[in-house]
Formats: C-alpha cells, structure tokens, sequence
C-alpha cells in the first residue's frame, strides 16, 4: 500500500486526538517541572527536553509501523511474544531498580522497561491464538491457553514487584469476553473482588450472616415450580467462607505494609481517624496533595506555570503518574473535563473501528489496545482522585516517560495500520 493510500485510509480522528493528548501532556509535563533556569523548550538535558525527544522519536516509530506490511505484525507475533517474555525473565539478572522496582534495563541513553513492550506482544500473541480456525473459546483447553498468554507475563511482572503493570495484562481478559468466554466467569472474578473488598471491611462473620440471608431469602421467595440446587449451592456457600477467610491471611502475610496501608486508606478500615490522618500525609501523602491541587484549580484553574503547588513541588512524581493533577490545577475543571472528554472520543472511536474489522486478528487487536489503554486511563485518574488505591502506573500519551509513550505509540498505530487494510478479506 503507498504512503498516498495510507494517508487517505488511515483513520484521522485518532491521530488528531493522539498527537492532542500527547501536546497537551507535554505543555503539562513542562509545567511540572518548570524552572528559571531550564526554560528553553529545547533543551534536552531537562525532563521536558527529553520528553520531547522521545516525542519525535514516537513520530518515527509511527512512519515506520505504518510502512511495514499489516501481515508482518500476525505473522510474527508469536516471536514478539517469546522476545518479551525473554526481556522479562532478563530482569531479574541485568534488571535496574528505580523505585523499588526491578523493572528496568539501563540502555544508557534511556532505561527501557520491557513490560512495555510486553503489553504489545501479548495483545498480538492473544489476537493471534482466538483468531486461529482451530482454536474455539467454548472448549475449556483453549480457554485455558488464551488465560495463560495473559498470566505468564503478569506473573514474571509481579516479582519485580510492580503489581500494577501485572494489573494492566488482567485487562486482556475483555478481550476473550469479547469472542464468546462466557459471562459467568466475569461474575465469578467481580464476586471475589467483592468478597475480599466486603471481607476487609466488615469480616468473614458478616460475610457468613449476609450468605445465610440470603439463602434463607431465596428459599422463602422460591415458587413450588422452581428447584433450587442444594449441593451446587452448599458448595458455593463453602467456597466462598474458605476465601473470605483466607483475605485476612493474604492481607496480613502477603501484603507488604504499604499495600496495607493503601487499602486501609482506600477502604477507610482504619478506624482511629488520628491513625488514618497519618497514613493520608505519609503512605498517602501523593494522593493527598494531588486532591488538594486539583481542589485548588476550581473551575478555570490557575493558569499555565500559575499553579502554586506544581511550583512548590507538593506533589511527588507529578510529571509521571500524578500528572493529571497539574491539569486540574492550572486548568481547572474545564482542563480535567476536556482530557477526559479526549480520552472517552478516542476509546468510542478505536471500538467503532474495531467493530468494523473484517479481519478477526485486527478485531481481537484492536480490542487488546482498547483494554489496556483504558485500564491506564481509568486507574490512573481513579488513583490521582482519591477514589481507587496508589497502583502506580502513567496516563497513555500523557505522563512522563520516553519507553512509555513510545510503546504506547506503537500499540495504537500497529492497530491504525491494520484499519487502513480494512476493506481487504484477508490481510
């Protein structure tokens, strides 16, 4: 296909709302970290320099992706797969710690974290399994397979620790929903989420009462013409008092102490409001001061360079995953409320063109790209808000950091690629 054809078939609502997000996230990451002494835009020994570098290297990196052949991408995509799984297992001999994290490799001129690459090669290696002829997602073995491209890399990921880039792989899960796994394993997954949540709040007795309540209820409410299943029910009941008594232990022998106190800030489980005041300004001193810029900004906001604690440097990393909060500071509401319009045009955008895939492979695609673009978007604003736990992980396109926009570039273009061939059966 020529460089002419792509530009007409190349889908421009979401380059324009990409290269928006990514000005805007710039002008943002400018602002945080902007001094008297390193104010020329192009300075590249700077923090806003090098975002800028890596910002016209994304530009390369999307001429080039975009003049590959589409099928190089299906067709290669399980070598992709085992190169990042190599990168992972890497880490843990050749691996850099930046904060606490084992996540990096030191390549000099950057630090390259394969993880995110990994997001990539997993969204094509799982594409490529659910749209192979044999493979049917009813069948338990092929259900199985599909989880497991998922698991492997969040389990080598959750080691380094950094739980919340394993955290993104789990988004993946949507996508076999997508193609027919039936719904009743996305209630199973949400009951245990609410009964740890439930557990950690209010304890395994409520827990047992709220069953017996409800089976009591059921069984009062029953017609004479509806059976209800005692064993599977019995058996359920069980399953569910084991694992809510099991939260406690993993909560307490598992979790590290700042992932208690998050949760405990989170969850409000500490009761002594002293306590939980002090665990506001040390565990959850971020999210604290985030609140309290974005409080600040009001409807218009400060102004750009205005915000009295972007400059004072109140929040930590807020050029990475905090971000979001120099928007709400020196833009106000109406800055939050247009990034977060961007966001849900482009995410309503890349469904409609997934939908309209005649390729299964570029369908599954583009719904991989969707799943973990959204669950960045979506915790991280929950995060900066106050309204979802300290994970750690950037806004796409937005947040500081040269591997991240650059995988992530390259995630959503592959995908814009696939889009141009659109009209072709068969890639």
């Amino acid at each position: 296909m020529s460089g002419r054809s792509i530009l007409k078939r190349i889908d421009w609502i979401s380059v324009l709302i990409y290269i928006a997000l990514v000005l805007i996230g710039w002008s943002n990451i400018y602002s945080s970290t902007f001094t008297e002494s390193q104010a020329s835009l192009f300075n590249f020994g700077t923090l806003h320099g090098k975002q800028l570098f890596f910002i016209c290297v994304s530009f390369v990196a999307i001429i080039l992706v975009m003049a590959l052949e589409v099928n190089f991408y299906e067709r290669l995509s399980g070598v992709f797969y085992l190169v990042s799984m190599l990168t992972l297992l890497g880490l843990f001999v050749f691996g850099k710690t930046i904060a606490g994290a084992t996540s990096w490799y030191d390549l000099g001129f950057m630090n390259f974290q394969p993880s995110e690459l990994a997001k990539i090669a997993t969204a094509l290696a799982l594409a490529k399994y659910l749209s192979d002829i044999q493979t049917d997602i009813k069948r338990r073995k092929d259900q199985l397979y599909a989880l497991l491209i998922i698991l492997i890399p969040a389990l080598l990921i959750i080691p380094q620790p950094d739980p919340g880039s394993a955290l993104v792989f789990f988004a993946l899960i949507f996508v076999i929903f997508r193609e027919g796994l039936p719904l009743f394993y996305l209630g199973i997954g949400f009951s245990l989420i609410l009964v740890f949540v439930t557990t950690l709040m209010f304890g395994t007795v409520w827990i047992t009462i709220a069953l017996a309540l409800l089976i009591i209820l059921v069984y009062t409410l029953k017609r004479k013409t509806f059976k209800i299943p005692v064993i599977p029910l019995s058996l359920i009941t069980v399953a569910v008092i084991l694992f809510s008594l099991s939260v406690n232990f993993v909560f307490t022998n598992v979790f590290e102490q700042r992932h208690r106190d998050r949760f405990s800030l989170w969850l409000r489980l500490e009761k002594d409001p002293n306590k939980l005041e002090e665990i506001r300004k040390t565990i959850g001193y971020n999210t604290y001061q985030s609140e309290k810029a974005i409080e600040s900004g009001g409807f218009f906001g400060k102004g750009f360079l205005e915000g009295t604690r972007t400059k004072g440097d109140f929040v930590p990393e807020q050029h990475t995953d905090y971000i979001f909060s120099t928007v709400g500071e020196e833009w106000g509401f109406i800055g939050t409320g247009t990034v977060i319009l961007l966001f849900s045009i482009l995410f309503l955008r890349l469904i409609s063109l997934a939908e309209r895939q005649k390729n299964a492979f570029a369908r599954m695609y583009g719904y991989g790209v969707i799943s973990i673009l959204f669950i960045h978007y979506f915790i991280n604003i929950g995060m900066v808000i106050g309204v979802l736990p300290t994970i750690g992980i950037p806004l796409p396109f937005f947040s500081y950091g040269g591997s991240g926009l650059l995988f992530f570039t390259i995630l959503l273009f592959i995908f814009l690629k696939m889009d141009t061939n659109r009209l072709k059966e068969n890639f």
